[in-house]
């Protein structure tokens, strides 16, 4: 992290307050910082105007969150008419979280700021993911965090947030892991054994869901009111988003878009979207090929030029079926856009969306409202940003309420 970090006023060791005001105080405070994270920068009158407080209500609020270090003040704006204004924006230092993403084929540890930006980032690969793997980078990586980032930065560390398929131990063919090392998930509870060791809360969360999350506040998500996110990974997956807030669903698993039908599979069982979509279907290919398959997961930003037709075929297949379950997805949901990003090059997920919206095209469309695809952007880093985020959703965002409510999976008691 460049440069040192400054003191700054307020209690750092109680960010969120919750249990020393009202329940409608900590509501407006929330409200408050989800639209100032939502616009980039709001003056109070603004922030008044667009919740229906009092100018005296918000300016108490305000100040408060600026004397916490929530908020900071930016430069005064003058206009021709009328009173200078003074927007308010987040301030980065103003809180940070830390973020686990187990994947199929990595892990990765990320601490974030207030506003996104990444401070540090651990990664480690593997051929599949253990718990044994897991705890062992996870508290390997926190006691790092702990030696070398100053004593400002870790009393303002909100929490850590695990990013994590569900029930990994129904997929033991998917995930290329023999079946007794992969049903050693049935039996472990991954948050409750971090919690033991960790110093601050921890919270667990389907790893699209996390994404779309991440999307939402640090994306483009904030852009648009309702929108389905699909995020092609190993495993192909989804989220919705409602009226500009994520929407978990009745057991946090909306937008479960891999479990999707998608057809007959081999041997004429029924296949999931999963099955013909995920990036375990084209890395499955080059390895019947006899072709080298490390790229996709060692350098998922860069796949080099050399994966030919087999990746042509697997962007035409991704695209064909894609666009069935878009279809199927706003015939029920009737969202105006489609947000699409995955962890792949950023030029292969261009040429899927631009596939996508070609199969769309020559789809029967009748009797559907007119939706948009548009690209995600975050890519590789969704997944991991996601995690972080989720300890910043519990504790400065109206989210909390939708997502932390009665969810056994949210964090330490």
């Amino acid at each position: 992290m460049a440069g040192a970090v400054r003191t700054i006023r307020g209690r750092s060791d109680d960010l969120s307050r919750g249990t020393n005001q009202s329940g409608v105080r900590l509501y407006n405070e929330r409200l408050v910082l989800s639209l100032v994270r939502r616009h980039g920068s709001l003056p109070k009158a603004d922030i008044a105007r667009m919740t229906g407080l009092s100018p005296q209500t918000i300016s108490i609020i305000a100040n408060q969150l600026e004397d916490d270090g929530l908020l900071r003040r930016e430069a005064v704006v003058r206009g021709k008419v009328g009173q200078p204004s003074v927007p308010y924006s987040l301030n980065p230092e103003g809180a940070y979280s830390i973020g686990l993403k187990i994947g199929r084929r990595s892990v990765d540890l990320s601490l974030i700021n207030f506003t996104g930006e990444v401070q540090r980032f651990l990664h480690q690969t593997y051929a599949y993911p253990t718990p044994a793997i897991i705890r062992a980078f996870t508290e390997k990586g926190l006691a790092d965090l702990q030696a070398n980032l100053p004593a400002e930065v870790l009393a303002r560390v909100t929490g850590l947030g695990i990013a994590s398929p569900y029930e990994m131990w129904t997929w033991p063919e998917e995930i290329g892991a023999p079946r007794e090392d992969i049903d050693v998930w049935r039996k472990t509870d991954i948050r409750a054994d971090l919690a033991k060791t960790c110093p601050w809360p921890v919270y667990f969360y389907n790893d699209i869901t996390a994404a779309c999350a991440a999307e939402l506040m640090f994306g483009r998500g904030a852009e648009y009111v309702d929108y389905l996110y699909i995020f092609i990974g190993s495993f192909i997956g989804g989220g919705l988003v409602f009226n500009g807030h994520l929407f978990p669903g009745r057991t946090n698993n909306a937008g479960a878009l891999g479990s999707m039908p998608a057809g007959s599979g081999q041997g004429g069982h029924a296949a999931q979207l999963m099955n013909v979509a995920s990036i375990y279907v084209l890395e499955r290919e080059l390895i019947r090929q006899g072709r080298r398959a490390e790229i996709l997961w060692q350098s998922p930003d860069d796949w080099g030029d050399d994966l030919g037709p087999a990746l042509d075929r697997w962007i035409g297949q991704v695209a064909h079926h894609l666009a069935n379950a878009i279809l199927s997805a706003v015939a029920v949901i009737d969202v105006e856009t489609v947000v699409i990003d995955g962890a792949v090059p950023s030029a292969v997920r261009a040429r899927i969306i631009g596939a996508t919206r070609d199969a769309l095209g020559e789809s029967n469309r009748q009797g559907l409202s007119a939706f948009t695809i548009v690209e995600g952007t975050l890519g590789t880093s969704a997944r991991a940003l996601g995690g972080a985020a989720i300890p910043l959703l519990a504790n400065f965002t109206q989210d909390r309420e939708v997502l932390f409510k009665d969810n056994p999976f949210s964090a330490r008691s």
